[in-house]
């Protein structure tokens, strides 16, 4: 392992902001830490880098527990989400700063500095000041700036907050292709879960200071631990439901629960891609109006609104909108392939499957 935490807590004042964390990063794993403000991420960052001390817990880098080593001897490189320039300083001597500091032999140096400015897409810009740099080449610069020491791991806080949308597109590209090249242990934080989930090879969900789940974007998408997580990691609906003869009920909508007891309040829960919607009304057992469809690029996602007034969203294709020749304010059929029983505390619920045709909708085992 590259990086463990071992049962990690860290109180400012009487404020708790992460709680017995144990978390391990493999070698050359490119790891997002998300979750909502307040959950702990950037905490657990600044613990790993040492600009934080754990109050519990053990921190160790590739097998050494550095609880004690300084900021300075952890060998981590660091960017900040202000990118932190020295704004006197052009882009040659921004990058070189640490390594001047480290004592490097002025040739090295040099080498170095070219070696990055070309490794980063800055060549040609050494002479500029942070200033006359876009966005996107001051965060490079910064990332080149933490990568000149040649660290052992890189730890990024909130890396593209500062810049705009089409400019973080291409910085998320291109720390892929930067993270493949250099098969360096990354660890950075995000609020933006899409962003993981395009980026990360594994995600680690943290709120409340607790460490909710960490797995694959598959897994933490298909199979979130909690209800929790599977708000949080794209769209889901919730419904509550009251179970009655192994069938919740929610208004028109019905679903087998097999081992609930008769009386429980539950909530269901499913992802938009789960509702398969028609404009043959007698298709799919309920019925629903199209009130609104949101573009989301290559996806749609539609409000489908039933007769009681509860509301389902829906997720299809542009491809497959038009070839079903749907519209807003349109009358359509639909159904329910998947979904699961959700809790707070302990996850999902795992019944049998049930596949009779003419029976309500089953479990599977993806949301």
């Amino acid at each position: 392992m590259s990086i463990e935490l071992h049962q990690i807590s860290k109180e400012f004042g009487r404020t708790p902001a992460v709680k017995d964390i144990s978390l391990s990063v493999n070698e050359g794993e490119l790891m997002a830490l998300v979750g909502p403000s307040g959950g702990g991420k950037t905490t657990v960052l600044r613990v790993i880098a040492g600009l934080e001390h754990p109050d519990e817990g053990d921190v160790f880098i590739r097998g050494q527990c550095v609880n004690t080593v300084p900021v300075q001897q952890r060998n981590i490189g660091f960017v900040f989400q202000n990118y932190a320039l020295f704004k006197t300083m052009n882009v040659q001597r921004n990058i070189a700063f640490g390594l001047k500091i480290k004592k490097w032999a002025r040739k090295d140096i040099r080498a170095r500095v070219a070696e990055l400015l070309e490794l980063l897409g800055l060549t040609g810009l050494e002479h500029r000041f942070p200033h006359q740099l876009s966005g996107g080449q001051r965060q490079r610069v910064a990332i080149a700036r933490a990568l000149a020491p040649k660290p052992t791991v890189l730890l990024l806080d909130e890396p593209f907050g500062a810049v705009d949308a089409r400019i973080r597109q291409d910085l998320r590209e291109w720390l892929v292709r930067l993270h493949h090249d250099l098969n360096i242990t990354t660890i950075f934080v995000t609020h933006d879960q899409e962003e993981a989930m395009e980026v990360a090879d594994r995600i680690a969900i943290f709120s409340k200071g607790k460490l909710e789940q960490v797995g694959t974007p598959r897994e933490v998408y298909d199979r979130p631990a909690n209800e929790f997580v599977a708000r949080f990691i794209g769209v889901m609906n919730v419904i509550e439901a009251d179970v009655h003869q192994n069938r919740a009920r929610a208004e028109e909508l019905e679903f087998v629960v097999p081992g609930i007891s008769d009386g429980e309040r539950i909530r269901i829960g499913f992802r938009p891609y789960a509702v398969h919607v028609s404009p043959d009304l007698s298709q799919y057992r309920y019925q629903a109006v199209i009130r609104h469809v949101f573009f989301l690029g290559v996806m749609l996602r539609l409000e489908l609104e039933l007769a009681s007034g509860l509301t389902v969203r829906a997720r299809l294709t542009k491809e497959e909108y038009s070839q079903l020749g749907l519209a807003e304010n349109q009358r359509v059929s639909f159904e329910i392939r998947q979904f699961r029983v959700l809790t707070s505390e302990t996850g999902f619920l795992q019944p049998e499957i049930q596949t009779e045709d003419d029976r309500p909708v089953s479990f599977a085992d993806g949301i």
